[in-house]
């Protein structure tokens, strides 16, 4: 038993220690102290087991120009277990020769603050010498790329690919979603490399600007973009969907979504690629995408216009048919699902009718947003009594009026189940423990006016009495002392 705790024990610590191993790390490496006028210096960020997502820019050295970045990943699997490194590579190039501080700094990485300790670095002679000798005794140089970094050309190469925002529909009734999606799009044939810049900044600075003040938001909250295949006029494209969101307006008129502006990373690559050089360069290009206007129109006339939901439903119960005894309880379920805003639904209209005894319901909502359509089902949930026996519909007793968008008309959602009461009646007891009831309930309500006039008017003969009398005793007594 002993033994067997002991493997236990070591198997969960030697699971954190591999956990521990393989969890997130950051790490920043600077390049050298001193460095040639004609090297680079470079400050290095690498990141395990998540990829670089996004960054903020890199210090500013005094003394040196920012060059190229560059992003490296690679894989390791051991035992098993797989891990992952991510860098990326800020270059700089010295003006002069000279001692330049570079400050401690800090740089946001996928949302993180990484902190780094700066240094001196000493800008000697170009080192040329050393630089030909290299090149002299070493017959792979060429091979490997060992050449001077600053030499190289990069080119821009042409892209395909462009930004749009787009809109199901041009043309609502009020109440009734539209929805508006912005992505990212490159062609199968595109071959210039890209990236994306600060995605959330981005969006969050776009949504503030497209939002309509008058209209209801469901958001898809895309938080992971995949690339998706589809076909335009004939053509495959990759599309990348950053953002995506359904709107319900709540007035006539039009929704004015604006232009925007989508900036992307383009990377430069190398005119004469090598093997372990840095092939490519950051570059940025901003895309643009026209704005969009959905017209609003108003709802036919209704006398519930103004209250009815939008959209396509259709009633789910509970049950066909059921039966239950006088006075016992069933639970009633009125759901109502389909496509449109779900989570403005009211409940179903209920008609009074003295046989059938309700409370108020207990509301329950799903809301599933996919494939550009919001759907789901909201609920309403009833506890019903009879008290007397015979076949109740339901549709007798509740129903739900909407707006049909597909068929743009009213309709109305009506139950279909049906309830058989057996028993005897219990109306009577109903009607008696009612009464009984409202008496107890009346009593501290019961008005005591009367019992306060007649208090008075005792009380008022019951002193006058007490007057006379002493009165009349005051008499006698002056009489004898006579």
């Amino acid at each position: 038993m002993k033994r067997t705790k002991l493997y236990f024990t070591l198997v969960f610590i030697w699971t954190m220690v591999l956990s521990y191993g393989y969890a997130q790390e950051i790490k920043v490496k600077l390049g050298p102290d001193e460095i040639g006028l004609n090297e680079t210096f470079s400050v290095k960020i690498t990141i395990s087991n998540e990829k670089i997502k996004s960054y903020d820019q890199f210090p500013e050295i005094p003394g040196f120009q920012k060059q190229g970045v560059s992003q490296s990943s690679s894989m390791n699997v051991i035992n098993g277990q797989v891990s992952s490194t991510n860098s990326i590579v800020q270059y700089y190039r010295p003006l002069k020769k000279g001692a330049f501080t570079l400050s401690d700094f800090s740089v946001q990485i996928n949302g993180e603050a990484v902190e780094a300790q700066g240094k001196i670095i000493k800008v000697t002679e170009p080192k040329q010498s050393r630089q030909s000798q290299r090149q002299r005794t070493d017959p792979f140089d060429d091979f490997f790329g060992g050449g001077d970094q600053q030499e190289q050309e990069f080119i821009e190469l042409d892209d395909e690919a462009f930004f749009a925002m787009s809109v199901n529909k041009d043309s609502i009734y009020v109440g009734e979603g539209f929805n508006v999606s912005l992505a990212f799009y490159m062609s199968e044939s595109n071959q210039a490399p890209f990236d994306f810049h600060e995605p959330g900044k981005q969006l969050e600075e776009i949504v503030n600007k497209i939002k309509p003040t008058n209209a209801w938001e469901e958001n898809f909250n895309i938080t992971n973009i995949q690339p998706e295949r589809v076909t335009i006029d004939g053509k495959n494209w990759t599309r990348f969907k950053v953002y995506e969101s359904t709107y319900y307006p709540f007035n006539e008129g039009e929704v004015n979504l604006p232009s925007i502006d989508w900036e992307m990373i383009k990377y430069k690559v190398a005119k004469n690629p090598t093997f372990f050089g840095n092939n490519r360069q950051q570059d940025f290009k901003t895309f643009h995408a026209p704005g969009k206007t959905v017209y609003v129109k108003p709802l036919p006339p209704h006398p519930l216009k103004n209250e009815v939901s939008v959209g396509v439903y259709r009633l789910r119960e509970n049950f066909e048919t059921k039966k239950v005894e006088t006075g016992e309880g069933v639970t009633y379920d009125f759901g109502i699902t389909g496509e449109g805003n779900i989570s403005t639904i009211k409940a179903p209209k209920k008609k009074n009718i003295q046989k059938l005894n309700t409370y108020d319901p207990n509301e329950r909502q799903q809301i599933n947003r996919g494939r550009g359509r919001v759907t789901g089902i909201k609920q309403f949930e009833y506890y019903i009594t009879i008290n007397e026996p015979g076949e109740v519909k339901l549709a007798d007793h509740f129903e739900w009026v909407y707006f049909n968008s597909d068929k743009a008309a009213y309709d109305t959602l009506r139950p279909k189940a049906v309830l058989n009461v057996v028993g005897e009646s219990k109306i009577n007891q109903s009607i008696s423990s009612t009464r009984l009831g409202g008496i107890y309930d009346l009593i501290e309500l019961e008005d005591n006016k009367l019992l306060n006039e007649r208090y008075k008017y005792y009380f008022s003969a019951f002193i006058n009495i007490l007057l006379a009398g002493a009165v009349v005793l005051l008499v006698v007594l002056i009489i004898k002392k006579r």
